[in-house]
């Protein structure tokens, strides 16, 4: 006898279908992703790490949540390191707006210290601690249009060469006491800052010539998100490459930004080539 669905019981069905297709969506991208990072491993003969920072829906609720670099993320870094041999070079994807500076100056002194060659491969942008961390590594391989960013701290809302030259522009006098105290900070993280720069940097070059870049990268002479292009990475003297590989343009599209109801970018995703005189290609 053939089974009766109810009206309700079809709206049910449909219910853990919706909630559960997700789930395993998400379980094939990850047997994706996995796959591919262990065929690029192979292929260079290194541990891949890739810390990419994306919007990604939150479970059923569907809402984005944005990433950043925290505590959590230089933790499994770190493991990922220590699990790694002495001689086995390391590369690692960064996509990342930065985030905490205590998480990326751990990874960037991490880094730092892998006595194989270590690689970051940006195929987009690297930003504040993303740039930090950039910087500790033996080679930079960008896409031509990547760009990293200033490492010039934040306080809050505000950056802190700002803060300390409202008080110079003002007079100490003439400000009160928090803005006081603010300026002192301030003084403190851009120090703090540029020491570590300069130290990620002195064993690539000479001290001066990091104690320069150092000063150039944290002084607050631009905007936190002014961007930085590989070309001026090169005149600056660091060891930047363009040739950045094709699998790492397929890995960056197994971690996809959550899907709208309507794209603000669309094109049609193949490869054209040069059209002919007749204009078909």
């Amino acid at each position: 006898m053939a089974a009766q669905f109810s009206f309700f019981d079809i709206i049910w069905t449909i219910f853990i279908i919706s909630a559960f297709l997700p789930m395993l969506k998400q379980q094939h991208l990850e047997m994706q992703r996995m796959r591919l990072i262990r065929a690029i491993e192979q292929k260079r003969r290194s541990r891949l790490i890739t810390m990419i920072h994306r919007q990604e829906l939150l479970s059923l609720l569907g809402l984005p949540l944005t990433r950043y670099i925290n505590i959590e993320d230089s933790e499994h870094i770190l493991r990922a390191i220590r699990y790694t041999p002495p001689d086995m070079p390391i590369d690692l994807l960064l996509h990342t707006p930065g985030g905490l500076v205590l998480a990326a100056e751990q990874i960037a002194r991490a880094l730092e210290k892998h006595p194989a060659k270590v690689t970051v491969f940006i195929p987009h942008y690297a930003m504040s601690g993303g740039t930090m961390i950039a910087l500790a590594a033996d080679e930079i391989v960008m896409d031509e249009n990547a760009v990293l960013g200033p490492v010039d701290p934040q306080l809050g809302n505000y950056p802190a060469a700002s803060i300390l030259e409202t008080v110079r522009l003002k007079g100490i006098e003439k400000v009160d006491d928090t803005t006081v105290i603010l300026a002192d900070i301030s003084r403190k993280a851009i120090n703090q800052v540029e020491e570590f720069v300069h130290y990620l940097l002195r064993g690539k070059m000479g001290s001066e010539k990091a104690r320069a870049i150092a000063h150039f990268l944290t002084s607050g002479r631009f905007t936190h998100d002014y961007p930085i292009t590989s070309e001026q990475l090169k005149l600056l003297g660091l060891p930047v490459r363009t040739d950045l590989p094709k699998e790492i343009y397929s890995l960056m599209e197994l971690y996809p930004q959550p899907s709208q109801r309507r794209p603000s970018v669309q094109y049609i995703p193949l490869p054209y080539g040069r059209p002919d005189r007749d204009g078909k290609r």
